[in-house]
């Protein structure tokens, strides 16, 4: 039987992440990815006959700067061009507005549409701003545990440190981003439709809720706090698309001595005498370890992958309980042209921004609604972005690719709602899709020479994402920080000795940010160095 000091169940960029910190220590290591390609959701892939795209995550900004030079990602190919405008919103046939440019050039768009909100912008982005740097000052540290033991009351103590330098002005901004709605807040600053919707889409994406739910203001946050190429708060296009990203990674574990398998399923974690000890394949082959890091959503290890009676039945009830769903739903286009916009019809920066179709935070909590109500959206909220503007390498000269995240949709569409539930709202999901994409964009349909769908369902099949949720785990106050995936299990500590959780269902959530492989790797090599996982 082989023996390993780590094994890594997932090969996402998480798992990759842990990986590499791990092997860089010195430790054995092997991934064991079931795709047939390593990247997890950040792969890219050609979806269409000439045509290639990153096929779920789709945009760059929270991979974490430190991530980036710990693993040398620049020297093994990865490029990051940023967007010139961060966003570009039609709202009718004649109007339109875009974010980014600058503050003034920001202000001047804003201006269209209320002068008093284009003064109170820029206090919004400061106050914004200081909140999130509090985030960007907790994401790297391990959360406490509830009830733990001296290292926990540290880390507690750590934290309580860093919010008491804050300001009570700023105190009382971070209660208010943490736990109210992002409607209420944008409602309580600004005037304007068309800006509170350009404000508030970040509180929706991946979010299935309203932007009135309460803790929809932490989830507007959480897409705040990240950088492109050194920036704050921009977004870019990783060039070859997000699996760039995790072939850089791959690259730079194969250089530590990482050993990387793909069609490698694991079918079960192996418990002796109550700790991680290794894995069984589907194919029946059998893995030793010193210790397991799951890279799979946190309820899949815990319900279906743990032996049976592995945990008692208060936990085991507590895993059941642990909320999913971002109503997404995902499409890659390819185009023999760009979209013309009714309200900016010619080629320019905004054809390279994100393209946000949803006009108001109401039309976003109507979709809402409606996903609720009857399970399909009936004027879906649509992000669209063509990264083929900025690289060529995406689609044949002259055509074009697109990246569609669409929401909101019900992550479980049962019989009663659709016959044949996501399987049998296919052709109706793409015809509401395009409707959106038409009414702002007229003759889009036309340009559509091909596309690929992935529904809620065929993220939780082909990625294991499930209920589609692409955080690991709704983003919401229960399930944050010392809470994150379980109260108790904070530390990226399992519930089974000698088993670890490095991915999105760990702090800081979803995202491609590499850092919960990042915070996991370090608390596995405190436990190896004190000895504590020595075989």
């Amino acid at each position: 039987m082989e023996t390993v000091d780590a094994l890594v169940i997932g090969g996402g960029h998480n798992g990759l992440t842990c990986a590499c910190y791990l092997a860089a220590a010195g430790l054995r290591v092997r991934v064991l990815e079931a795709r047939p390609v390593l990247g997890g959701a950040a792969v890219t892939e050609e979806f269409h006959p000439g045509f290639r795209n990153s096929a779920l995550s789709y945009t760059v900004s929270l991979l974490n700067p430190k991530v980036i030079r710990d693993l040398d990602l620049a020297k093994h190919g990865l490029r990051v061009l940023e967007r010139p405008l961060a966003n570009f919103l039609p709202l009718d046939e004649r109007r339109s507005l875009s974010m980014g440019g600058g503050l003034a050039a920001t202000q001047a768009e804003v201006a269209k549409f209320s002068a008093a909100d284009a003064e109170r912008l820029p206090r919004y982005y400061e106050r914004l701003e200081q909140v999130a740097d509090v985030l960007r000052d907790l994401v790297l540290q391990t959360p406490p545990n509830v009830g733990g033991g001296p290292g926990d009351w540290l880390r507690a103590l750590a934290t309580g440190r860093r919010l008491h330098r804050l300001s009570m002005p700023q105190r009382r901004d971070l209660l208010a981003i943490a736990t109210r709605s992002a409607g209420d807040l944008l409602d309580g600053w600004f005037e304007s439709d068309a800006l509170k919707a350009a404000l508030g889409f970040d509180a929706v994406v991946g979010h299935y809720a309203s932007p009135y739910a309460p803790g929809s203001g932490y989830v507007l946050l959480h897409h705040c706090f990240g950088e492109v190429n050194g920036r704050r708060g921009a977004w870019g296009h990783a060039v070859g698309g997000m699996g760039s990203i995790t072939q850089a990674m791959a690259r730079e574990a194969r250089a530590r001595g990482v050993q990387l398998s793909v069609d490698s399923p694991v079918a079960e974690v192996r418990v002796l005498r109550g700790r991680a000890s290794g894995v069984v394949l589907r194919d029946s082959t059998e893995i030793a370890a010193a210790c397991v890091v799951s890279n799979v959503h946190p309820k899949r290890l815990l319900r279906d992958l743990l032996p049976a009676g592995t945990l008692d039945a208060e936990l085991r009830e507590r895993v059941e309980g642990h909320r999913n769903g971002s109503g997404t739903v995902r499409m890659n286009l390819a185009l023999r042209a760009l979209p013309r916009f009714t309200c900016l019809p010619g080629e320019g920066p905004h054809h390279r921004s994100g393209i946000i179709l949803a006009p108001s935070l109401g039309y976003m909590e109507r979709a809402w609604m409606d996903a609720r109500r009857e399970g399909l959206a009936r004027e879906p909220i649509v992000e669209m972005l063509i990264p083929s503007t900025v690289d060529d390498s995406l689609a044949p000269p002259g055509l074009h690719v697109a990246s569609l995240f669409c929401q909101q949709f019900a992550p479980d569409l049962p019989d009663h709602l659709v016959p044949g539930g996501w399987d049998g709202a296919r052709d109706e999901t793409v015809r509401r899709i395009f409707a959106v994409v038409e009414r702002a964009a007229p003759g889009f349909t036309e340009s559509v020479i091909g596309w690929q769908l992935r529904t809620p369902l065929d993220l939780e099949r082909e990625f294991g994402l499930i209920g589609g949720d692409i955080f690991h785990g709704t983003l919401t106050p229960d399930q944050l920080y010392g809470a994150r995936p379980l109260l108790g299990h904070a530390d990226y500590r399992m519930p089974v000795r000698g088993l670890y959780l490095c991915g999105s269902g760990a702090h800081p959530g979803g995202g491609v940010t590499g850092v919960p492989g990042h915070n996991a790797a370090r608390e596995i090599l405190r436990d190896w160095r004190r000895g504590r996982l020595r075989r």
